[in-house]
């Protein structure tokens, strides 16, 4: 009866110490950075989740812009049509569920945005022509409404930059390139390139002068 019972004994300190051990290895290697990889991943892919969501938000303003100029200047039917082609190319623009890891998917994505968003510029600077149109409420009410949009794009695409740079520095770095034997799917992600005109947050400035 007393060897089985400290036979249960020990069995039980050998569970709780493989336990323990699993444990200790465990936070060993968590604190060794096996982990950084899927985090930075999910971190830089939720960043990307963001730009798409602003660059959405541009998108739906650009109709009631484009109206709200429309009835003031019917003369600058060229460059209104630019905008509605530019928005219908950016909206139609397919978006690949690998385009973080898709170069050239990106690249076309950013294209479309980019004319968009170079002509809806050019849309701002001809109605700064019409004073009736900088006075319009509605088009002061959209032309606040797309300043906020263009600086939390501007905001959006800089933080996925900077998510994108520590992940693929973490794979492609000592440890990160050791523990990506673990996640063999892990990729490079493919940055975002901004335009030159654009390095800056945009400033959108409606108000009559004089």
């Amino acid at each position: 009866m007393l060897t089985r019972f400290f036979a249960r004994i020990s069995a039980g300190f050998a569970r709780i110490s493989a336990g323990l051990a699993i444990v200790a290895v465990a936070a060993g290697l968590s604190g060794c950075g096996v982990n950084n990889i899927p985090t930075y991943e999910q971190t830089a892919k939720a960043k990307w989740s963001e730009v798409l969501n602003q660059y959405k938000r541009r998108a739906d303003l650009v109709p009631n812009l484009v109206e709200s100029v429309k009835g003031f200047a019917d003369q600058e039917r060229n460059v209104l049509t630019q905008v509605t082609e530019a928005r219908a190319k950016a909206t139609s623009v397919q978006v690949p569920a690998d385009i973080v890891n898709n170069p050239e998917a990106m690249k076309r994505f950013q294209d479309a945005q980019n004319t968009l968003g170079g002509a809806l510029r050019q849309l701002l600077v001809v109605s700064e022509r019409y004073p009736d149109i900088k006075s319009g409420q509605n088009f002061l009410a959209l032309q606040s409404q797309l300043e906020g949009t263009e600086n939390r794009i501007a905001i959006a695409r800089r933080d996925y930059i900077e998510a994108v740079r520590v992940y693929n520095t973490e794979i492609t770095t000592v440890p990160g390139r050791f523990w990506k034997v673990i996640y063999p799917d892990a990729k490079p992600m493919a940055t975002f390139d901004i335009p030159v005109e654009e390095q800056q947050t945009p400033k959108v400035n409606f108000q009559q002068r004089g």
